[in-house]
């Protein structure tokens, strides 16, 4: 009886199936690879993207103040969430988003405190988990290892910031001369003093601050675009010095929530607070910014760190200009041509407390006598302008470049001098 035997083509069609069969399944791993960690790293990126922009967010508030942390975490939660993770998703694929748990604060020795006065650093981490993985999830179902083959994965990233000098800056169109004799870093001038801004330019004869053009020109209508938000002026530029315009009153008024019949806060967004000073309502005419109410102040007057936690209004009740308890009774300030006042409080829609922005603590050139920008002050803008012009003052609230500044930080950071902005670190 003869044997049968296989034929070698079909031994080599079996073997050729089988080797087919696993290049295929290695083929599938290394795309499963490749598809499902090239997503985590977009998710990576894209969280990432997220905590550099909460640190940031979050290191802008650290000025001293009592409440600089409670502002740093709102901000750098808002300021992260924003950010779209998870393949662009806006509520990163219904994962947990940042908390005030995913932020942390240093002191200048790097350690964490809980202490707003101490603050230096802001922190912010996250991890993003149960990120879906599509190819390597059916690989552990197909294999029944879902070690080697996860159906999710996670990412995490972390970033810190801090405020250093910034190279350039956005201040205010004004120009600030020291003292006789003053130096570095105050100039002559004390914490809370009341410095009157004339209405000629430079200064005028005699006086410590005066309007000026901060691309060196005289006019007086670049003065009243500047006030609208001005970046780029640098430690020695040269500054000019304008007459002045009776319409640089509503720009400098928008920042106290004031406007005219035909704008509002909506239009042009007002501080957080209004509520002005003078004299007849804050008669020690020193440190409203964070001082004690003075004997003999208005019913109304608390200092503008009580007030902007109350949005309050430059009349502190009420949307009117004039009359009763109005700001130019609290004030003695006459206001004609002015009619509408931001809402105050914070329930109220619309007003300061919607719309409300740091504005009236902002930087001022401090100038040498050749108008030269030398270094920055940080200036509180005590009361609006009245109609017809007059004078108005400021309050001197220390370099704009001390840790402890509470202005409003601007600009690009690099410099030597001037106001902090927020940098990443790590």
């Amino acid at each position: 009886m003869k044997r049968r035997t296989s034929r070698p083509g079909r031994r080599q069609h079996g073997a050729v199936i089988v080797t087919v069969a696993l290049f295929m399944l290695f083929l599938l791993g290394f795309m499963g690879f490749a598809l499902d960690y090239g997503r985590l790293f977009i998710v990576k990126t894209e969280l990432q993207t997220a905590m550099d922009s909460c640190a940031l967010a979050a290191a802008e508030e650290l000025d001293g103040q009592a409440d600089s942390i409670a502002r740093a975490q709102s901000a750098g939660i808002t300021a992260g969430n924003l950010n779209r993770v998870n393949l662009q998703s806006p509520t990163w694929a219904g994962q947990p988003q940042l908390t005030a748990a995913s932020l942390t604060f240093r002191n200048a020795a790097y350690a964490i405190t809980t202490t707003s006065a101490q603050a230096r650093y802001a922190q912010c981490q996250h991890t993003q988990a149960s990120i879906q993985l599509w190819l390597m999830q059916a690989l552990g179902a197909f294999s029944g290892d879902n070690a080697l083959f996860p159906a999710t994965g996670s990412v995490a990233a972390n970033a810190v910031a801090t405020r250093a000098s910034s190279q350039t800056t956005c201040p205010l169109p004004l120009m600030l001369r020291p003292m006789p004799g003053g130096v570095a870093p105050n100039y002559g001038f004390t914490v809370g003093q009341w410095i009157t801004l004339l209405m000629a330019p430079g200064g005028g004869s005699g006086g410590q601050i005066g309007w000026a053009n901060l691309d060196g020109s005289n006019s007086a209508a670049e003065t009243e675009a500047e006030m609208s938000g001005y970046c780029g002026t640098a430690v020695g530029d040269t500054l000019g010095t304008p007459g002045v315009q009776a319409s640089i009153a509503d720009v400098w008024n928008y920042r106290f929530g004031i406007y005219r019949n035909s704008t509002n806060a909506s239009e042009h967004s007002p501080d957080v607070s209004g509520y002005a000073y003078t004299e007849l309502n804050w008669p020690s005419r020193a440190n409203a910014f964070d001082g004690p109410t003075p004997a003999g102040a208005h019913a109304t007057a608390q200092n503008f760190v009580a007030k902007r936690i109350a949005y309050a209004s430059c009349a502190d009740t009420g949307t009117r200009v004039r009359g009763a308890n109005s700001c130019e009774t609290i004030t003695g300030l006459s206001l004609n041509g002015f009619q509408n006042l931001a809402a105050p409080g914070p329930a109220a829609i619309g007003g300061h407390r919607t719309h409300g922005v740091r504005s009236r603590v902002a930087t001022v050139p401090v100038v040498n006598a050749a108008n030269q920008v030398i270094d920055y002050a940080c200036m509180f803008m005590l009361q609006p302008l009245s109609i017809p012009m007059s004078n108005v003052q400021l309050e001197f609230r220390g370099n704009a470049g001390v840790p402890g500044s509470p202005c409003t930080t601007s600009g690009l950071p690099g410099g030597n001098a001037g106001p902090l902005v927020p940098v990443l670190v790590r």
